[in-house]
Parts: C-alpha cells; structure tokens; sequence
C-alpha cells in the first residue's frame, strides 16, 4: 500500500511531463480513491513535475530497488528540438 511521503516510480512514461517510466517521485497528497499527486525532482532540488497520477501508472520503491540517473530535457524543448530536425 502506498502512503504519502512515499518514493514510487513511474510505470509509464508522461512525454508531456518530460517524465518517463522509472523516474522516482514523492507521493505529496494521497486521494480517498487512491489516485495521488506526485513529485518529481531534480537533484538540484528543483520541482521538474507535480503530477496528478492513478495508482496503476506507479509502483512503490522497495528497500532494495536502484535508483538511476537520466538527463532530462525539459518538453518545451523537446518540441523545439523536433520543428528544427524537420
């Protein structure tokens, strides 16, 4: 069962988000049906997403999981990247 204040990872990815499958968030505010706003930091400390999420599209961080670290580009330029490669 997840709780609030709990780390859980994405499983999905959210382009929109500029977030991915894997990423680790923090459970901030746990709903009565069991959806949940998530955040998404950068090791900088800064908020990259507050994410409203159903509980299938995360699962809990175990004691013995890995984290992992990815450079993240940020979607509004994502975007911008694109309309410049066409």
């Amino acid at each position: 069962m997840i709780h609030e204040l709990d780390a859980v990872a994405l499983n999905v990815n959210l382009p929109a988000h500029g977030l991915k499958k894997g990423d680790v968030g923090t459970v901030v505010l746990l709903h009565r049906d069991g959806e949940m706003e998530v955040e998404f930091v950068a090791y900088s400390g800064d908020t990259v997403a507050l994410v409203h999420l159903q509980a299938k599209q995360v699962l809990p961080v175990g004691r013995n999981d890995v984290p992992h670290v990815r450079h993240r580009i940020a979607p509004e330029r994502q975007r911008a990247s694109k309309a410049q490669a066409r």
